[in-house]
């Protein structure tokens, strides 16, 4: 039975970060977009990472391209992007896919832990989001919709 921590991701820069480096936090996991209308929500992940950061808190952003093609640029464009306009000093990783014949592996863990509303598996829309427990299970799945103030209930617990 893998784990999160049995996963790899490339960081934006393209360099490989194994997920085991995370180990003991607990990390949120979002897909990203940069053309989205819930793009703003960057602002609050980033508020996340600077309130919770400290005590341990890992945000993990996964740029994607897949609804609606509202993040065409290359990984260097989207970093710029996100640093420049929301100061995300979160860590960014490489443009994926979360749906489909090539959904990155560890997306498809994701939504096999945690299925969406009736069960369903796939990633609905850009900024779904994961809460990962400190001991590397799935805590919750929250909806784009979800605003980032709204999990810090959530993290609060989890950091506890």
């Amino acid at each position: 039975m893998p784990s999160i921590y049995d996963f790899e991701a490339q960081s934006i820069e393209g360099k490989s970060v194994p997920l085991s480096r995370y180990q003991g936090h607990p990390i949120l996991i979002v897909n990203t977009a940069s053309a989205c209308g819930f793009t703003p929500q960057f602002a609050g992940l980033e508020k996340l990472h600077e309130t919770y950061g400290d005590r341990g808190l890992v945000v993990l952003g996964f740029p994607c391209n897949q609804f609606g093609s509202q993040d065409p640029g290359s990984n260097e464009e989207i970093a710029t992007f996100c640093q420049r306009n929301y100061g995300v000093s979160f860590p960014m990783m490489s443009k994926i896919d979360v749906n489909g014949a090539d959904a990155h592996p560890l997306y498809r863990w994701l939504t096999a832990e945690a299925p969406g509303l009736l069960g369903s598996k796939g990633i609905k829309w850009n900024f779904t989001k994961f809460l990962i427990g400190k001991d590397g299970s799935v805590i919750r799945r929250y909806a784009p919709q979800d605003a980032p103030e709204k999990l810090a209930k959530d993290i609060e617990v989890a950091l506890a």
